[in-house]
């Protein structure tokens, strides 16, 4: 009889530990989908950000330039080039998702647009 209760009790415990697994895998993995979620929407908001800047600096509008300049995601650099024919604007940003103490991946975005031409006043 002693060797059937050792039996019976060897299999206790092991649904917790699969539970326990599980649960620490789950966890993992919607911790990376959250990160991956939060780079495409930085990207995204990079890209808007250099379409909106060259569309502004191709007509001339310094005014809206600083303010989406300003609106620009923390951290994110905005580099304008203008030259006769083509106005080129190029956003960086180092994004930390989820801890400062994580990886940081380096995010651009860029947008190239023709001056609107500029009439003799």
């Amino acid at each position: 009889m002693n060797l059937r209760r050792v039996r019976a009790q060897d299999g206790r415990g092991m649904v917790t530990v699969e539970l326990a697994v599980t649960t620490l895998a789950a966890m993992a993995l919607l911790m990376m989908m959250a990160w991956g979620i939060y780079l495409v929407v930085m990207q995204l908001r990079l890209v808007d950000t250099a379409a909106a800047v060259a569309r502004q600096a191709a007509r001339g509008d310094r005014t809206a330039v600083t303010q989406l300049k300003a609106a620009a995601p923390d951290g994110a650099a905005v580099a304008v080039v203008e030259k006769t024919d083509l106005v080129t604007v190029t956003v960086k940003l180092s994004a930390r998702p989820l801890a400062g103490w994580l990886v940081a991946v380096p995010l651009t975005a860029q947008a190239q647009v023709v001056p609107e031409p500029r009439g003799e006043p």
